[in-house]
């Protein structure tokens, strides 16, 4: 028997297995890699007698290779928040499924899991910006304020650590990211014992923030907020964590953070308004590239002449 974890190498693809790991060690070959790298099942390879976890990556745009996998005889257990499309049912499929805007993938899990280590499930939270969620959770679980500030910034720069157009954009491969957290049943833990970790993604999340804000808008009305980042390594680990922190300070607005890319296409972060979390998927799912969830979506490459079809879709979605 083999087993394969495959997840998202953002805040809650690792927070998810972190639990799940926690809950039940295995021996795994893990399958991961950037956050906008979502079709990884294409890696897989599978059959009668083998176990695979898939974690936060759309089941949509994984659709085909489920499906042969579970022909080969694998069995599946499936946790995800995006749009699923057409779900696959199978009875070798476990599939928790929940798109609602107020959840991620981690929070399934934490419910699936009865709660056994909901501190994870509120850093994901936090990392995927659902800070009122998280922020409640926090609240409930009796944490301090300074705790939740704590965790706030780890659910941030995990999150931030995904972003670049490859692996040699990250400070850490995602895989390796996972290995540090799940060593501790607590993020509180993780931070005060593993603070090397915590301390380099807070320095580089801190001087990418500092170099974003020195870019202007090319177009704002009280509707969207629209900028251009250069085609720079930090500008591409710093666009969806930006794109949140603008999302927050502005939450009646719909954002949008185009990277220029190598080939002169542009890396799209779409963000609905925090007070309106719908429709992102909606638009980002009018370009071939695109995908996401309600509240925060992209698109993986955006030609120039359809960035002003990109405004008109936000605009009158979002007016």
């Amino acid at each position: 028997m083999t087993y394969i974890d495959v997840f998202n190498g953002d805040a809650d693809g690792i927070c998810s297995l972190v639990q799940l790991r926690l809950a039940a060690p295995r021996n795994a070959q893990l399958v991961t890699g950037i956050k906008r790298d979502i079709n990884l099942l294409k890696h897989v390879e599978a059959g009668v007698g083998d176990e695979v976890t898939v974690l936060d990556i759309s089941m949509q745009k994984n659709h085909e290779d489920l499906e042969k996998l579970l022909l080969n005889g694998a069995e599946i257990f499936y946790a995800d928040h995006h749009n699923p499309g057409e779900q696959v049912a199978h009875p070798n499929l476990s599939a928790y499924i929940d798109v609602s805007p107020t959840v991620c993938t981690a929070l399934i899990v934490d419910k699936y899991l009865n709660g056994q280590y909901h501190l994870w499930a509120i850093t994901a939270a936090y990392g995927d910006n659902l800070t009122s969620v998280a922020d409640d959770l926090s609240s409930k679980y009796g944490l301090s304020s300074k705790q939740s500030k704590v965790l706030q910034e780890l659910g941030i720069y995990l999150n931030y650590n995904g972003y670049g157009a490859n692996l040699d954009d990250l400070f850490y491969h995602p895989a390796a990211l996972y290995q540090a957290c799940v060593q501790f049943s607590s993020p509180l833990e993780f931070i005060e014992q593993d603070n090397k970790v915590f301390d380099t993604l807070q320095t580089g999340y801190r001087a990418d923030i500092l170099a974003a804000q020195s870019e202007k808008t090319f177009h704002e009305t009280t509707t969207l907020s629209a900028l251009i980042l250069p085609n720079e390594t930090w500008a591409r680990r710093v666009s969806g964590v930006y794109s949140n922190q603008l999302s927050n300070e502005n939450p009646d607005r719909a954002h949008l953070i185009l990277t220029q890319k190598h080939d002169g296409d542009y890396l799209v972060s779409i963000r609905a308004p925090l007070n309106k979390l719908a429709g992102a998927d909606e638009v980002a799912a009018q370009f071939k590239t695109g995908g996401g969830r309600k509240g925060a979506a992209g698109i993986n490459a955006l030609s120039e002449k359809d960035i002003p079809v990109l405004i008109d879709l936000m605009e009158t979605r979002y007016s």
